[in-house]
């Protein structure tokens, strides 16, 4: 397993957000969590990013444990997040974005490879890439986040709500870009209150329910459930 959460809780003062989480996520696959906003969805990727403390519990990496590692030490391991609300430096172009997300990186020759493969997975950033990240719309901005989170060249990338507030075109487009992100070879945990669009992609997933998990299975057996159609789906995927 390549990254592995064992008992995980997470507290925000006295309220519990994440309590006693355990799940996997195997190399090479796209495992999704889904759940209702307040579900702790967000809280848990910002947990594994190192930006939120562990109360209790594990999170391996690689078969290291890296619970209480620095969250710019786990982005160098090759764990890397696109987050919530995009997070864009909004006064950059986008070609000084995309570099930020290779911070922690020296190695110059690859570094270039992976500027041209996202140039390659979002046409868009390169049309606008002397463009200010601040006056693009949100669907460019989308694709800015997630492009910058691979120039880390992680193992793992971590997406947080990727097709929220975006048009339906545009949503499906995203979540074609997840899929061949993932072909490329790079595993994928992705976050969605778009539960028909993610649970069609993912190889595993959770649904999480107040801070716990109370469903997992593949994808398929998840979209299939009586339950998780009534709760999430809209009774029908």
């Amino acid at each position: 397993m390549l990254l592995e959460v064992e008992g995980l809780c997470v507290n925000y003062g006295h309220i519990e957000a994440i309590r006693d989480i355990s799940f996997g996520v195997e190399e090479g696959t796209v495992t999704t969590l889904i759940g209702a906003n307040g579900a702790g969805k967000t809280t848990t990727l910002k947990t594994l990013s190192g930006l939120r403390k562990v109360r209790a519990g594990k999170v391996i990496f690689e078969g290291k444990d890296i619970t209480h590692l620095p969250a710019h030490e786990r982005v160098k391991m090759g764990l890397s997040q696109s987050p919530e609300g995009r997070g864009i430096f909004p006064g950059m172009t986008v070609r000084e974005n995309l570099f930020m997300g290779a911070y922690t990186r020296r190695d110059k020759p690859e570094m270039a490879v992976d500027f041209d493969r996202v140039m390659g997975l979002f046409p868009r950033l390169e049309e606008r890439i002397d463009q200010v990240a601040g006056t693009m719309s949100g669907g460019e901005q989308q694709m800015l986040a997630m492009g910058r989170a691979l120039m880390a060249r992680p193992r793992v990338v971590l997406l947080d709500e990727p097709s929220m507030g975006l048009a339906p075109k545009l949503i499906a487009q995203i979540f074609s870009i997840i899929t061949e992100i993932n072909e490329q070879g790079t595993t994928v945990l992705l976050v969605e209150q778009n539960a028909a669009q993610a649970l069609k992609r993912a190889h595993t997933a959770h649904v999480l329910e107040t801070g716990e998990i109370v469903r997992s299975g593949t994808g398929a057996e998840l979209a299939g459930d009586d339950s998780v159609k009534a709760a999430y789906l809209g009774g029908d995927i």
